[in-house]
């Protein structure tokens, strides 16, 4: 992760995002990635500066307390497994959640990210769902559909489109563009239960947001979505 200071100004109708980068960026491995070292795609959150709060570092130790529950190994070698991915992944920085840090909101919630994103990958039981997460439901939704993780129980999920995004019996789910449609991630369990009882029943039944959310094309082809994205069906291009 490379940080970097960035100006917003609009000139002539248009908006742009100007951006100081720290140092200089490795422009082979842009052109690898976007084919070119003149113009790429990024993206990028608003950092918030503020002094880390004790509610992170409440979040961080009782997420550390479920996994070191579900795997029996000690907190501390946790603790500092993170540290390090945080290390390598923000090319060195360091990171304390203590009462004096000069760490910001911002680098725990990278720290968190980690550490969640660990959770899902390893299939690690939240305790209280979404409800600890540092971020809002549509972030935990997101997640669980990257995994493919019932939002309800954790179990392997199958996507279910919300009401007004629903494809219709007999509908060849690999000719839609599942950007344009809303989903949540359930297991087969729960997905027969919410079309039977309608998702505001079940929304207050798990209390938990129902409204779903809608997820890019790449992330609808790593969890293996298959649709017609950009002209495309099952995958391959479509003959004109």
């Amino acid at each position: 992760m490379q940080r970097s200071r960035s100006k917003y100004f609009e000139r002539n109708g248009k908006s742009y995002l100007l951006v100081e980068l720290d140092q200089q960026p490795n422009l082979d491995h842009i052109e690898t990635v976007s084919g070119s070292r003149d113009q790429l795609y990024l993206d990028w959150e608003l950092a918030d500066t503020r002094k880390a709060r004790p509610q992170q570092r409440r979040l961080f130790f009782a997420l550390l307390n479920d996994i070191a529950d579900y795997f029996v190994v000690p907190q501390d070698f946790l603790k500092a497994m993170f540290y390090g991915q945080y290390r390598e992944y923000t090319n060195g920085n360091e990171i304390s959640l203590s009462d004096t840090t000069e760490s910001s909101v911002s680098d725990a919630n990278v720290l968190l990210d980690l550490v969640i994103d660990f959770m899902f990958t390893w299939r690690v039981p939240f305790k209280r769902g979404y409800e600890q997460l540092p971020r809002e439901e549509r972030y935990y939704m997101y997640q669980c559909c990257r995994h493919r993780v019932c939002c309800v129980c954790g179990k392997r999920a199958e996507i279910h489109h919300v009401t007004g995004s629903t494809i219709g019996i007999g509908g060849d789910r690999t000719k839609v563009d599942h950007t344009e449609r809303y989903v949540m991630p359930l297991c087969h369990i729960h997905h027969m239960e919410v079309e039977s009882i309608h998702e505001e029943a079940f929304g207050e039944k798990y209390h938990i947001p129902v409204t779903g959310i809608r997820l890019d094309e790449e992330t609808l082809r790593k969890i293996g979505v298959r649709g017609n994205y950009r002209g495309e069906t099952n995958g391959k291009p479509v003959n004109k």
